[in-house]
């Protein structure tokens, strides 16, 4: 019975206020093609989504961000951790630079700092272990000298992995053995300078790498065979690892300390569960959960939320899984992808992003000629899917039930439009032609890029990688032509 204390992916801010001041979102930038940060902006407050967590402090992003009206969470990437604690004048500059300056010129409504992102995952076997609490002294430090402390907290967003369950009940959570005094120093710096404790919980991850992972208890319709633990119950799996870690706070002399969840949702494609049934039926459920405002069995009262994530990131790392690229609400050009109410708007409806320019409409596609049995069929797939995205391929997906010719053609139109639809992202040997019929079957859509956003992201994840891919391209068919 201790698979709901696995970590489970959730965007959630618990404070301790008396009402609910709106759901907030994850804003990720790891996108071949994002969408200009005025165009998200926008997005977020005509879907009144009050709050964002970010996490970097891109300038554009942040910029665009200025008298929104939306809070932010600006965040600090793990690798910069080691020169944040080794150095308070880099702290310094870093909080001069990403916070200070969006605060006075652009009226930035930041109200956290993110030291780090989930920088004790076991998977890191230990990397961040020595930096994370050094770089968030140092950031508090640096917003003190700023004098922005008092209405900038920092913290640090953690995988619920950092606690555990010794009885397999909530009420046996303690943090983790082999961490367990550098968390109660990170805890206590917390409490002393009124800043809140942030966790990731992913009721998805469970299921998805525990197949006798119990369903119904992943969501909020009541459906699951309750828990009883004491004289509480619970009916779903964020209750009762929230409430884990409820007891770990509490066990150590902070059962008051703040919570913010900082990530809760889920995927829609790219594994058997990750699909729009589930997703709608996670998300819708989680909403009406918080805003009944009843709480956790132990930490009754309302609960803030920033759903993970706001909108599809297809350059994201596929290492945990292919869903990985896509936990948004919104498709990566800001289409709702299913009917989701916020509880902030009378339709009950997500509003799409506007004003968004695609590319020209035209695919690539595997040529009627064009033989299976090719031999550069498998090169060209195998190519054209590692420098694009076919994470909508595979069983159960959304592009599941296509054919041999579908996959192909899938493959290639996804580096064609990558590639920004350029006619030498579409001459694999033999194999590929140009169309201007839309190749999209039922529920697998071949996409259209947007037009590239130069600012920002784009520069990271946009027209670096394009050119690089089309070398490689170049020389892919030299070689494989002769």
């Amino acid at each position: 019975m201790r698979w709901f204390s696995v970590g489970i992916k959730v965007v959630c801010l618990l404070s301790m206020m008396c009402t609910v001041s709106g759901i907030g979102a994850n804003w990720g930038t790891q996108a071949s093609h994002p969408l200009p940060p005025d165009t998200v902006v926008r997005l977020l407050r005509e879907n009144e989504i009050r709050k964002v967590k970010l996490f970097d402090a891109d300038y554009d992003t942040l910029r665009s961000l200025g008298k929104s009206g939306v809070e932010v969470m600006v965040g600090i990437p793990n690798d910069m951790l080691a020169s944040l604690a080794t150095s308070v004048k880099a702290a310094e500059k870093w909080v001069s630079k990403n916070v200070s300056a969006h605060v006075s010129s652009s009226n930035v409504k930041i109200r956290y700092v993110a030291v780090g992102n989930e920088p004790f995952l076991e998977t890191y076997n230990g990397s961040f272990l020595r930096t994370t609490f050094p770089a968030l002294q140092n950031v508090q430090s640096a917003l003190i000298k700023a004098g922005l402390s008092n209405q900038i907290k920092v913290t640090v967003p953690l995988n619920a992995d950092v606690y555990a369950s010794s009885n397999g009940l909530p009420s046996g959570g303690d943090f983790r053995t082999d961490i367990h005094g550098l968390m109660l120093q990170i805890v206590k710096f917390l409490s002393d300078n009124g800043a809140p404790f942030t966790v990731n919980i992913y009721p998805f991850i469970s299921l998805y790498i525990d197949s006798n992972f119990p369903v119904d208890y992943a969501f909020f319709d009541g459906n699951a065979s309750p828990i009883a633990d004491g004289s509480l119950t619970y009916y779903n799996m964020f209750d009762a690892n929230y409430d884990t870690l409820v007891w770990a706070l509490q066990k150590n002399g902070f059962g008051n300390l703040p919570i913010i969840v900082g990530e809760i949702g889920w995927p829609t494609d790219g594994d058997l569960n990750a699909n729009i049934v589930y997703a709608q039926r996670f998300n819708q459920g989680f909403m009406s959960h918080i805003l009944g405002g009843r709480g956790t069995p132990m930490r009754p009262g309302p609960i803030d939320a920033y759903l993970f994530s706001l909108i599809d990131e297809d350059a994201k790392s596929i290492d945990p899984g292919n869903f990985e690229r896509h936990w948004g609400i919104f498709t990566f050009d800001g289409i709702a992808k299913y009917q989701l109410n916020l509880g902030s708007t009378n339709s009950g409806s997500l509003v799409p992003a506007k004003g968004v320019h695609y590319l020209e409409r035209k695919w690539c596609v595997m040529k009627p000629s064009a033989n299976l049995d090719d031999p550069q069929v498998a090169l060209s797939v195998s190519y054209a899917c590692g420098l694009a995205d076919c994470t909508s391929l595979g069983y159960g997906t959304s592009c599941g039930s296509l054919d041999a010719r579908g996959n192909i053609s899938y493959a290639v139109n996804s580096y064609y439009q990558r590639n920004n639809q350029l006619d030498v992202a579409c001459k694999f040997p033999n194999l590929s032609m140009i169309t201007k019929t839309n190749p999209s079957v039922g529920s697998c859509r071949f996409e259209i890029m947007i037009e590239p956003y130069y600012g920002g992201a784009g520069r990271r994840f946009g027209c670096l990688q394009k050119p690089l891919s089309l070398v490689a391209l170049i020389i892919f068919f030299s070689l494989t032509v002769v």
